[in-house]
């Protein structure tokens, strides 16, 4: 869209749409998230759209409707290859979940419906018939300014909905804002921390989520610790802060906490699942630090920390209801991290890294160890002909080459099976999957010898078979 003048000229899909609820006598407003795009000269994308017709008559005006959300006046329009979610003008009375309003009344006019929004950043209208801006609570001065400020009195809108409060901070940390000083000090209000710690942990996971994908996530992190929505939605995570890591050698610049805060910024943000990963990979080092001196030097160690951070990032995503699948994939590359390729391994050791690590997930535990550096000294290394990049790529390579030339890698693609033995008069129970274990390690050394004539004979000499 361009603008000029206070108005925007619509894009004809937009313009097409608007039509139909032009011909039917009614308006059309976009509203939200597209519109403060706009002003950040960001593509706009996921079109809101509020109107004054009611959803039966939105459904009577388009053909394909789907009813996303009708008991708050909200469908959602399939049209011209776009989803377009539609609300009818509204107010809203009384939240005593702190999540839904008691009452949903239609207004009149889009100033009713823009006035129960809630940050002003949010509260903006461009009217799809001629292109002007509705503006009532000076939000595109605040977009201008980089502020984040609730529509109205802060108290009475984070009291409405205890999420508004977590979504200022990751509206803060998804776009570089600040947040006005009465609406920051207002989330730290007892009652207000309170309806913050009614919502629904689903509802938090998702705010999460999304700020994962910020240029920045360590920004809405930090106000995330520093509010106290940490010690809501994830205590686990506390005992990080102060606990040192940098000693004699030197490896490391900030206490844990930062540095895992920090690596969240170094991992892709088109994988926000991995972000978290990167957010957790190291929680677990405050129950594993020991410390000792040796000779004269101040050495901290951490061992197994990558055990106690992969059962912690289990315990805590269990509990935000993240899915099975999720759980698996964050505590893998978590109980994975922490490996030290060097030139001299043998392809037998990059085969039984590549039967650790599961092959699938070698792009991503690349990138969350490239976090893991980043957040040492908060720069991205990848920018930088570093040794340990350097490294990483090396084995990536081998890893790869290796995959191409053989696909053992797990007892299944052995060319022999507990079957196998059996006919060979081996008794069935454990000593079939010892034998098969042993089997495995055998190939991982010489995957030429993984045909089932060898192995059968391999078999033969090794147990006195005739």
């Amino acid at each position: 869209m361009i603008f000029t003048k206070n108005k925007f000229l619509i894009p004809s899909k937009l313009k097409k749409f608007n039509e139909v609820f032009k011909q039917n006598n009614f308006k059309a407003y976009l509203v939200g998230g597209a519109v403060r795009d706009l002003f950040l000269n960001k593509k706009a994308s996921d079109f809101d759209v509020a109107t004054n017709a009611t959803p039966q008559d939105v459904i009577k005006m388009f053909k394909f409707v789907v009813l996303t959300g009708i008991e708050h006046g909200t469908v959602t329009v399939h049209f011209m290859d776009e989803e377009i979610e539609v609300t009818t003008f509204r107010t809203e009375s009384g939240y005593s979940d702190g999540r839904h309003p008691d009452s949903v009344n239609y207004a009149a006019t889009i100033g009713e419906d823009l006035s129960r929004r809630d940050f002003t950043i949010n509260a903006i209208a461009l009217d799809l018939n001629d292109g002007k801006i509705v503006d009532p609570y000076k939000g595109r001065k605040d977009i201008k300014k980089k502020i984040i400020r609730t529509v109205g009195n802060p108290h009475e809108r984070f009291m409405e909905d205890g999420l508004r409060p977590v979504r200022a901070l990751r509206f803060a940390g998804k776009l570089g804002f600040c947040i006005e000083k009465k609406t920051y000090s207002e989330i730290f209000e007892e009652n207000v921390q309170k309806k913050i710690a009614s919502i629904s942990v689903e509802r938090f996971r998702d705010e999460l989520l999304k700020l994962m994908t910020a240029p920045k996530p360590s920004i809405g992190l930090k106000l995330m610790e520093e509010s106290g929505i940490f010690k809501i939605f994830m205590p686990e995570l506390l005992p990080c802060r102060g606990c040192i890591q940098k000693d004699d050698r030197s490896y490391h610049v900030f206490d844990v906490m930062d540095h895992c805060i920090y690596a969240c910024d170094g991992a892709p943000k088109e994988k926000p699942l991995l972000r978290l990963a990167a957010l957790l990979h190291d929680a677990g080092k405050p129950a594993s630090k020991t410390e000792k001196n040796e000779n004269g030097f101040l050495i901290y160690h951490f061992y197994n920390h990558e055990v106690y951070s992969a059962e912690l990032s289990q315990k805590l995503m269990t509990r935000l209801k993240f899915s099975n699948a999720d759980i698996e994939y964050v505590s893998h590359l978590i109980r994975c991290h922490m490996f030290n390729y060097t030139p001299d391994w043998s392809n037998a050791a990059v085969r039984r890294f590549m039967v650790k690590i599961k092959i699938e997930y070698l792009d991503d535990l690349i990138d969350l160890r490239l976090a893991d550096m980043f957040g040492k000294y908060n720069q991205d290394v990848r920018k930088h002909d570093s040794e340990a990049c350097r490294l990483l790529i090396e084995l990536s390579k081998r890893v790869r080459e290796l995959n191409n030339e053989s696909s053992v890698l797990s007892l299944k693609d052995l060319q022999i099976n507990g079957d196998d033995l059996i006919k060979l008069g081996i008794k069935p129970g454990k000593q079939i999957g010892l034998i098969l274990k042993d089997l495995f390690e055998e190939v991982l050394e010489a995957p030429e010898i993984n045909n089932k004539e060898k192995l059968t004979e391999l078999v033969k000499e090794r147990m006195g078979l005739k």
